[in-house]
């Protein structure tokens, strides 16, 4: 039987997420929104690229709920954007009520699903739809590390002159200002980076991508990034649904990870069947426990400001 993937939200995230999910060949897909017309005509294009693309499978835009029943994921794009001088903070009132209702609705159709949560700010968002959806926490996952090491791959690669898929590198912590890009452990084909560019330049990457988000918001002014937050939640669905036992960074809930219990924040994890399979722990550094803290503190504002 076909695997079946309902995207949430028919924005550009969305659109684009859907768009990566058939030409990787990942199943039928569902596009919803709440807005009339807008899933569907968007969903009908995408479907008529089919011959041209060489795929066949089914993609259908809806306002129902119902249409995505028996849904294998279900990825949650819905919510505001941001905007130039808006932080991820300022959109949390507005977008709980967004996730809450589409994790209820996501797991009365599609009990068995795993959810992916991109909607900002992603570290309370995943930590909203855990909580709602009643999943346990292996099946309840955030979008973002993924994101953010992209984005710090492909500075490092920039700045070094090498192809970005031969740099290793993670970020870790809350997707926002005080995320963790490692510096220790990021690589060059084996390489350590710490011997391929000066401290300023790397202190200066960091920097970067602590702030990559608002670098594109603020080019583009009336809207965020899509094409790679798009693409990254459709990476993290392609492990789930093919059992590929990837090891990619995620929002998981940590229940005593690096000395961690109760939130939600980025790691590395092993993604497969079930969801989060497992999380890998390793020995951090004082300065990386100490960034870690700042990531749960601010985490934590958050997640009390969902009054959940």
């Amino acid at each position: 039987m076909r695997k079946k993937i309902t995207i949430i939200g028919a924005g550009n995230v969305g659109a684009t997420a859907a768009h990566w999910a058939v030409v990787r060949g990942l199943g039928d897909v569902v596009l919803l929104d709440v807005v009339e017309g807008v899933p569907q005509g968007k969903a009908l294009d995408l479907w008529q690229s089919g011959p041209v693309e060489n795929f066949a499978f089914g993609v259908k835009g809806s306002n129902d709920y119902a249409d995505t029943a028996g849904s294998d994921i279900v990825i949650i794009t819905a919510g505001l954007a941001r905007k130039p001088g808006m932080s991820r903070d300022d959109l949390l009132a507005i977008n709980v009520s967004i996730v809450k209702t589409c994790a209820e609705e996501a797991v009365k159709y599609s009990p068995d699903c795993v959810l992916i949560v991109v909607t900002n700010p992603i570290d309370a968002m995943v930590y909203t739809a855990f909580k709602v959806s009643g999943l346990p926490r292996n099946r309840v996952i955030g979008m973002a590390g993924v994101l953010d090491s992209a984005r710090y791959r492909t500075f490092l690669a920039d700045a070094i002159g090498v192809a970005p898929m031969d740099v290793n590198a993670m970020v870790m912590g809350i997707h926002g200002d005080k995320m963790m890009p490692l510096v220790r452990l990021a690589n060059v084909a084996g390489i350590p980076i710490t011997d391929l560019l000066s401290e300023e330049k790397i202190n200066e990457i960091v920097k970067r991508t602590q702030v990559g988000g608002m670098e594109i918001v603020n080019h583009l002014k009336t809207g965020s990034a899509f094409y790679t937050p798009g693409l990254s939640a459709i990476e993290m669905a392609e492990a789930i649904l093919k059992d590929s036992k990837r090891v990619l960074p995620c929002a998981a809930y940590l229940e005593g990870e690096f000395g961690i219990s109760g939130c939600f924040l980025g790691v590395p994890v092993v993604l497969g069947e079930k969801g989060v399979e497992r999380i890998i722990e390793f020995k951090l550094t004082g300065e990386e426990k100490a960034a870690m803290n700042e990531s749960v503190a601010a985490v934590q504002d958050q997640m009390t400001a969902t009054g959940l």
